[in-house]
């Protein structure tokens, strides 16, 4: 509040007036000139920076789907592959995987370590693996068996049920099946037996207790097994799973127990057996230096280990390999300084350097790298179902028995310029606070209070007008702005479909599918359809950086406003829940045709509620007959008529069949 100067001491202007310059501004707060193309627009969502392979901004001002394997190919209409799957009965919330995403990444990796080989002169093979715990899903993991059999692609398990689909898979005969986690009896003789039918299913030893079990099934059997051990490396990396590094990281053996298991093979005999080692870099490593520290690390290991005695094969380094999920190509929890390029030249060189130095032979290298093979393959998209405003555009004047604030609230336009913005700001907030101090005590009526608050919101929406005519904002100002932006409520579920945004502050890129060649006039955070308060989006990636708001568009009467998250393939389908109920969303994979168009190759049915029901061990059969009851109670104390039984009990099994999510 400016103390110093009463309000009405202020150049009277008419109410609604500013400067002719700000005119325009203020019907329209984040316009910005652009050309009917959409093509000349403002990439105010950093689409060619994040997605520049992927996908295009098309002229109609709609996201356009790129074929990444045929570059020359016409881009795919995105909200014309949702209008065509609603048509379908195919509904938002939904998932789409697109084939030639995850066809290209896997390609992209394979070559790159295929020329990383031929430009280093190593003489060793990479023998890269796909985690299936970073998605478990049928279509998933069976699209990359098939992209990765020309490169001897093989999987990584770290349970008895991800053993199962692995060994389900038809493999190339120089795949390797790396088996990582706590094994119990039943996993090993699986893992020994599936040797007989040609699998290379390496058992990895997490801890020395393993050994006995891998001892005891391994005799009983009369099969050899193929070991490796995991190793605690000592160096530890940053970014958000730095924990998961390093020596006090979960899994794998110090050094201490690493020769307590390799003294315990050589005197049964089994040292011969030990074919790989293991050691997990970390995930979504930001930078390049330190998986070459890492790296070199797990060489010294191997050396001391074939020095041992040991007849190492091949080296697994891990995890590690980042995805840029926000285009700044910076060494940062969501980003990488690296190109995937420049990760395998660097593992490939770093490896052989370290071999070279000793004499050693190159051994084949093995990575897990399932964030980069599948993340950039699937979006999830969404409509919005409605928007609260923290402003209003509707004018307010004073009339005659207005309360005191209220007046001094709409007298702030006298003095509303870009150099006193904070003020102003300042004296809104004031006066709006005074004016609902006075209604907790009764001394002012709820229409005045409703009245301030509408004058209240017509005031920032022109504060906020001025604020768009400047280049920067103090960053107090910008924050108090940021928290008067709108709520988008989406229809879809946080916790379900995007569980990492929620847990771990992940950043996925988010664009609105249509309207890109038209200035966004709004700017808002996302709120899902359940029903908690954590369940917003309130950090988004956009060209000039991460912000706390997204540039949005008004709602248009009878047209559906939908948003894409991109890069959603790692791990968000696995670790979703059920919050309030929320089942999966309907799943769909097509593949881009050369012309613009698609083809269905998938659909997955979204859960129903009768399904979801179950899941937390309710009987969709048992719930109906006890409500079928409640209702014939009240039909035979005539609280209802027959005909509204019929109506309650039609309702109720049309809703156990329903999707989980808002219908229209």
């Amino acid at each position: 509040m400016n103390s110093s100067r009463p309000p009405s001491a202020a150049p009277a202007l008419a109410p609604n007036a500013l400067s002719d310059t700000l005119s325009d501004t203020l019907s329209n707060p984040l316009s910005t000139a652009l050309s009917a193309d959409a093509s000349a627009a403002p990439d105010i969502y950093g689409i060619s920076r994040w997605g520049a392979e992927l996908l295009t901004v098309l002229p109609s001002g709609r996201i356009g789907l790129r074929n990444p394997l045929a570059p020359t190919d016409a881009p795919t209409d995105l909200l014309s592959i949702v209008e065509s799957l609603n048509e379908r009965g195919i509904s938002s919330p939904l998932l789409l995987r697109v084939e030639q995403f995850l066809g290209h990444r896997m390609q992209r990796l394979n070559e790159a370590f295929l020329a990383a080989i031929r430009a280093t002169g190593y003489e060793g093979r990479y023998r890269g693996v796909f985690p299936v715990k970073v998605n478990q899903q049928a279509q998933v993991v069976d699209r990359i068996v098939e992209y990765g059999r020309p490169y001897d692609f093989g999987l990584e398990v770290g349970s008895k049920p991800e053993l199962l689909i692995a060994l389900a898979h038809s493999l190339s005969p120089d795949a390797v099946i790396i088996c990582n986690g706590i094994k119990d009896a039943e996993f090993i003789r699986l893992a020994l037996l599936s040797q007989r039918l040609g699998f290379k299913t390496i058992l990895v030893l997490e801890s020395p207790k393993e050994l006995a079990l891998v001892f005891e099934e391994s005799e009983r059997l009369g099969i050899r097994p193929l070991l490796g051990i995991r190793i605690k490396l000592t160096r530890r990396v940053s970014g958000k799973w730095a924990l998961s590094s390093g020596d006090r990281s979960s899994f794998g053996m110090t050094i201490s127990q690493v020769m307590e298991v390799v003294d315990e093979l050589r005197a049964r005999s089994y040292l011969d057996c030990l074919i790989l080692q293991h050691s997990h870099l970390g995930s979504q490593i930001p930078h390049i230096i330190e998986i070459r520290h890492a790296v070199r690390e797990a060489c010294t290991f191997f050396l001391e280990l074939r020095r041992e005695g040991a007849p190492l094969r091949y080296l697994d380094v891990g995890g590690g390999l980042g995805v840029d999920y926000t285009g700044e190509n910076s060494a940062t929890p969501n980003s990488v300084n690296y190109s995937l390029e420049e990760y395998c030249t660097n593992v490939v060189e770093t490896v052989k350097l370290a071999l070279d130095e000793v004499g050693e032979a190159h051994p084949h290298i093995v990575t897990e790298s399932g964030r980069a093979c599948v993340a950039h393959s699937s979006m999830l998209i969404f409509n919005v179902l409605e928007v609260t405003r923290y402003d209003s555009p509707e004018p307010v004047v004073e009339v005659e028995g207005d309360h005191e604030m209220i007046r001094h609230i709409l007298a702030v336009q006298r003095y509303l310029a870009p150099m006193r913005l904070q003020e102003c700001f300042n004296d809104l907030t004031y006066y709006r606070d005074e004016l609902r101090a006075l209604f907790r005590r009764s001394q002012v009526g709820l229409r005045q209070v409703a009245r301030g608050e509408r004058a209240y919101l017509y005031m920032i929406n022109r504060l906020k007008a001025v604020a768009q005519t400047m280049r920067a904002l103090p960053d107090e100002l910008r924050a108090s702005l940021d928290n008067m932006s709108d709520i988008y409520h989406c229809n879809f579920s946080l916790f379900q479909s995007l569980p990492d945004v929620w847990a771990i502050d992940q950043l996925h890129p988010i664009a609105p599918l249509q309207r890109l060649g038209e200035p966004p006039t709004r700017s808002g955070i996302l709120s899902d359809i359940t029903c908690d308060s954590d369940g917003k989006v309130d950090e988004f990636v956009l060209a000039d950086g991460v912000k706390q708001t997204l540039p949005l568009h008004e709602l248009a009467e009878g047209e559906d406003y939908y948003l894409g998250v991109f890069f959603v393939g790692a791990y968000q389908e696995t670790l979703g829940d059920l919050h309030n109920l929320f089942g999966d969303t309907n799943v769909v994979t097509i593949a881009l045709r050369p012309e613009g168009g698609f083809e269905l190759l998938h659909e997955q049915e979204g859960d129903t509620i009768s399904e979801v029901l179950s899941y937390v061990e309710y009987d969709p059969r048992a719930l109906m007959n006890s409500f079928k009851k409640v209702v014939e109670e009240r039909v035979n104390r005539c609280s209802i008529t027959v005909l509204e039984r019929k109506q309650l009990m039609d309702a109720y099994k049309d809703s156990m069949t329903g999707y989980t999510y808002y219908e229209r």
